[in-house]
């Protein structure tokens, strides 16, 4: 079977998506990154390293020899994050890592986890600033190459595009996406306890890894924080502080500012989707759908219905 035919057998089930050719070809990293980082929920230290690989294999992590492919069949529902889970294993927090390597462009690559004991069934990836940003320069610093698969030939890269409409829902957080001859994300947030996040939206067309690096990776994380005491309580973001998310007051405004654009927080939201959305992919394929589509205070765990949805598991 060629990998075109894999990735629509993959699918088969959904009468959502064709997969068309890009024109492109699948590409890998061009050396190993390693990098090391605080963790957000744990507050551990954790150390990854992402290598290139084959066309065709994808993207997957290497857990102490446990394969878990980035893929939304190993994804489960956890609180403030994507984690991806095979047997006991799970590695948390994945969704920045994913959106830079989808936002970039690399198709397939193994990435490790390198510093877990035999104790460890579950890691999580570094935070860092609480954005994608360095994860994209890292990438950018090794650059990008055609992969090749095991017998030295090149694969196709297949997009999925949209043929219908596809709405998901849960109270009054939504996701609608409409068919489309280009990717295009407008996200929405409201929170209104706090004026400097009520009703605010970002609206972005994806045509290069260019657009994502400079408008959607340098956008972090951010929190209320009135309500940080009682997520730590909870046993979530331990090793959160003011250097890895925009922190906003109920009272004060923004507690760390400046802000590196005035609707980072919108932006941030589109950045989790494209890590969440590149759950998708298979085979080496772009994850990230090709359409019009519309988010209004949407979440990881809707984010995961929504690419559910398209593959017809929802």
């Amino acid at each position: 079977m060629t990998l075109r035919g894999a990735a629509i057998e993959a699918f088969k089930s959904s009468t959502l998506i064709s997969w068309r050719s890009t024109g492109k070809q699948q590409q890998t990293i061009g050396d190993c990154i390693e990098k090391t980082g605080r963790s957000l929920h744990s507050g551990n230290q954790s150390t990854v390293r992402i290598s290139p690989e084959l066309a065709g294999t994808g993207r997957y992590f290497d857990f102490r020899s446990v394969l878990i492919p980035a893929s939304i069949d190993f994804a489960e529902e956890s609180p403030l994050c994507t984690t991806l889970r095979k047997d006991e294993h799970t590695v948390r927090t994945v969704e920045h890592l994913l959106s830079a390597l989808e936002g970039s462009g690399v198709d397939n690559c193994r990435i490790e986890i390198l510093n877990s004991t035999n104790n460890d069934t579950s890691v999580e990836i570094p935070i860092f600033d609480g954005s994608s940003r360095e994860w994209v320069e890292a990438i950018d610093k090794v650059g990008l190459t055609v992969a090749l698969d095991s017998n030295g030939r090149t694969c196709e890269r297949l997009a999925p595009y949209l043929t219908q409409p596809v709405h998901v829902s849960k109270g009054d957080s939504v996701i609608t996406a409409f068919p489309s001859n280009e990717t295009s994300i407008s996200y929405g947030i409201n929170f209104p306890q706090v004026s400097d996040l009520s009703l605010q939206w970002f609206s972005s067309t994806f045509g290069t890894g260019l657009f994502y690096s400079k408008h959607i990776a340098p956008s972090r994380t951010f929190c209320i924080y009135e309500e940080v005491e009682k997520m730590r309580s909870a046993g979530l973001i331990k090793g959160g502080s003011a250097e890895n998310a925009v922190v906003f007051s109920t009272s004060k405004g923004l507690l760390n500012p400046p802000l590196r654009s005035p609707e980072e927080p919108c932006r941030h939201k589109i950045l989790d989707f494209i890590g969440d959305a590149s759950l998708f992919a298979r085979n080496g394929s772009q994850g990230l759908p090709v359409a019009n589509i519309i988010a209004y205070k949407g979440g990881h765990a809707l984010h995961a219905e929504f690419v559910r949805k398209l593959s017809g598991t929802s």
